[in-house]
This record gives structure tokens, C-alpha cells and sequence, in this order.
């Protein structure tokens, strides 16, 4: 079988397109996989080193607030529209595809649509709450819609085809042990707290974070490791440093760039804070964990703000939407959980019910049904 992959712009779009070709390796070893991002996209880089083949096309989002800085970009990618028609209608046919997938980002648009109005199989995998732009645009138009969360069924039109999948995640954080997680960072009876805000950081977190650091820095039953960033490492360190905290000094508190060892510290968490991608939610989820969630108010359609939403609905979560974060609400909002162990493991029960650890699975029975029935 010979599938295409399209998706990219986030790792939210990237990382459930390579669990999703991952399986399908799994049970069909000789299938063919070809992944088309956007030329530019971190997919660019991602995808080789996970050893797939990679083709680019070149194709931008439209900006909903208008600038003139904006505008132009609109033009650029009204024009790039056009053209990335073409391009992907030379990869599929180049290719010859028996399945297009697409997982979401602007690339998959065109890829899909040209794969629909030929006739390919067609398949959309969509992991957030509300469903994305492309999403909604092509629903109609392809043979199955996969969603991460019920909740996203009602935003789309009543006659399409929809089943509700979960978010596939790494597959370590499936097998890790908590007990052995937290011997490795030698926790003892401390509780521990991740705090992130992605691979870029989130300056507002840093903030809030800084200031919680501060008033938890007396704290021996505590041990908070912080990802600042790749922007936002630099000026964190400057800001404890105000504060009169050195790091390198406190027992109790552990910053860095990059948490490199996410799944094990997702295991091992008491608290996680971070923001409401998809894929932190679904891991989140699957490590049944307690969590504060700030989601982007950045993000397309404020996807973030509905994922978090699932969440604190099922008594998962708590959630300060950015507007709303201090220092001192998240520290207040943080010491107040860490300190009710009942309401602890309550939050981290709900979050455990809403996991889907066989997502990846649960898609490719869908996959191989959707074959057999269009063969």
C-alpha cells in the first residue's frame, strides 16, 4: 500500500502524523510512505531524521486580523493557493497514492483536496477540541474525519462521517513505571511540579513561574523543574537571579531550555502546568496527571482554550486563561492543590478516565476498514 501523510506548522500536527505512519509500519511492513509538509516547517527537519521520505510544498495560513503587514502576507498566500494546487496535484500524481491522510496545518489542505477529487481514499486526523480551519473545509469532501475528543463532533456539519479516535502519543510514556520514574530524580516524599510553555517558552509563564519559584524557595517537600524555552532561557535565569535565587544553589528548584525527558517527568509529576496543545493534554491525560493549564490565546479559532476546557469539565484540570495569570494566582492555585491530597488524586483520576493509550490502534482498524470497504 502506498500512503501519503500531509501535515505540519506544530508538533501537534507532526507528532500524530508519525505515530499514525508508525503503526502502520507496525502492521504492514512493506508499506510505502511519503510525508508532504510545508516548505519551511519544522517538518522539514523533523521528518528525515525520523527516517521518512519527505516532498515540500509551498503554502501559508491566511492572518484573521488585518495589518497592513497582514495584508500582504494575505496576498502572498492567496497566490501560493493557487500553486500549491498544483503542486500537490504533481506529488499525488507522481506517486500514486492508494491513502492520503492528512493530520492538520495548512499543507494538508491542498493535499487532500486533490487527493478527494480523485477519487484517493481520504482520511483527516483532527486532535484538538475545535476543530481547525482545514478541518471544517474538507470535511464533506473526505471519506473519514478521526477526532481526539467527542466534544469536536458538534462543530462539524451533522452528515459527515466522524469517529472518535484519541490522540496517539510516544509510546514510552505508555510503558514507563511511576515508582521508577521518581527514584531516578531521587524525589523521595517530595512532590514534584513540571511547569513548560513549549519548545519556544511562553514569556507570561516564565513569569508566573519565577515568581512561584520565589515564594516556594524555602519548600524541602518540593522539587519544581521548570522548561523555560529556547527564547525565554536567558531572561528566566535573569529574573530568579533578581529575585536573589540561584538555581544551580536551590535543591528544590531545577531550570532548563528543553525538558528532554518529558515522559518520564510526566510520569513522575504530582502537578503539571503548561499550556493546552492537543498533544500535552492527550499525555497529560495518558500519565494521569493533575494539571493547571494557561492555553494560547494565540493559537487559530483559540483551540487551546477548548482543549483545556475538556478537562477542568471532567474535574481534570484547573485553568487560568493568560489574561487572568499572576504569579500569585498560580502560586495560590498551585499551593492550594498541593496541599489537598484527596482533591490530588481526584484531578488525577478524571484525567486518567479521558485517555486513549490505543489511539494509534483505535486508527488503524479504521484505516484497514475504510480499505477493504473502498476496495
Amino acid at each position: 500500500m502506498k500512503v501519503i501523510i500531509a501535515g505540519g506548522g506544530t508538533a501537534g500536527h507532526i507528532n500524530p502524523a508519525l505515530a499514525i505512519a508508525e503503526v502502520l509500519k507496525k502492521h504492514q511492513p512493506d508499506v510505502d510512505i511519503l510525508y508532504v509538509g510545508a516548505r519551511g516547517g519544522m517538518e522539514c527537519r523533523l521528518i528525515p531524521e525520523a527516517g521518512y521520505r519527505f516532498k515540500a510544498i509551498s503554502v501559508k495560513g491566511f492572518q484573521r486580523r488585518l495589518s497592513p503587514t497582514n495584508i500582504a502576507r494575505n496576498i502572498k498566500a492567496a497566490v501560493l493557493a493557487g500553486t500549491s494546487q498544483i503542486e500537490a496535484r504533481k506529488l499525488i500524481n507522481d506517486f500514486q497514492p492508494d491513502l492520503v491522510i492528512g493530520t492538520g496545518g495548512y499543507v494538508s489542505g491542498p493535499v487532500l483536496l486533490c487527493a478527494a477529487k480523485k477519487g484517493i481514499r481520504t482520511v483527516i486526523h483532527e486532535s484538538n477540541a475545535f476543530p481547525g480551519m482545514t478541518t471544517k473545509l474538507l470535511s464533506k469532501d473526505v471519506d473519514l474525519v478521526l477526532l481526539a475528543v467527542d466534544k469536536a463532533r458538534a462543530r462539524l456539519p451533522e452528515a459527515v462521517r466522524c469517529e472518535v479516535v484519541g490522540n496517539p502519543v510516544r509510546q514510552d510514556l505508555l510503558s514507563l513505571n511511576r515508582d521508577e520514574c521518581r527514584r531516578k530524580l531521587n524525589l523521595g516524599n517530595r512532590s514534584l511540579v513540571v511547569s513548560f510553555g513549549g519548545s519556544l517558552g511562553a514569556a507570561p509563564i516564565n513569569r508566573a513561574v519565577a515568581e512561584v519559584m520565589e515564594r516556594n524557595r524555602l519548600r524541602q517537600d518540593l522539587l519544581h523543574i521548570h522548561g523555560t524555552g529556547r527564547a525565554g532561557y536567558d531572561d528566566f535565569l535573569k529574573d530568579l537571579a533578581k529575585r536573589g535565587i540561584n538555581p544551580k544553589l536551590q535543591k528544590n528548584i531545577d531550570v532548563r531550555e528543553y525538558l528532554n525527558n518529558m515522559p518520564e517527568l510526566l510520569c513522575a509529576a504530582d502537578v503539571v502546568i503548561s499550556r493546552a496543545g492537543a498533544l500535552t493534554v492527550s499525555e497529560i491525560e495518558v500519565a494521569g496527571r493533575a494539571s493547571i493549564l494557561i492555553p494560547s490565546p494565540y493559537v487559530a479559532e483559540n483551540h487551546q482554550f477548548h482543549n483545556a476546557k475538556v478537562l477542568e469539565e471532567r474535574g481534570a484540570a484547573i485553568v487560568i486563561e493568560e489574561k487572568d495569570l499572576t504569579g500569585s494566582r498560580l502560586y495560590a492555585e498551585l499551593n492550594e492543590l498541593l496541599g489537598d491530597p484527596e482533591r490530588l488524586r481526584k484531578y488525577s483520576a478524571a484525567a486518567k478516565s479521558g485517555a486513549v493509550p490505543d489511539a494509534a490502534e483505535r486508527i488503524y482498524a479504521l484505516i484497514a476498514r475504510l480499505m477493504e470497504q473502498k476496495g
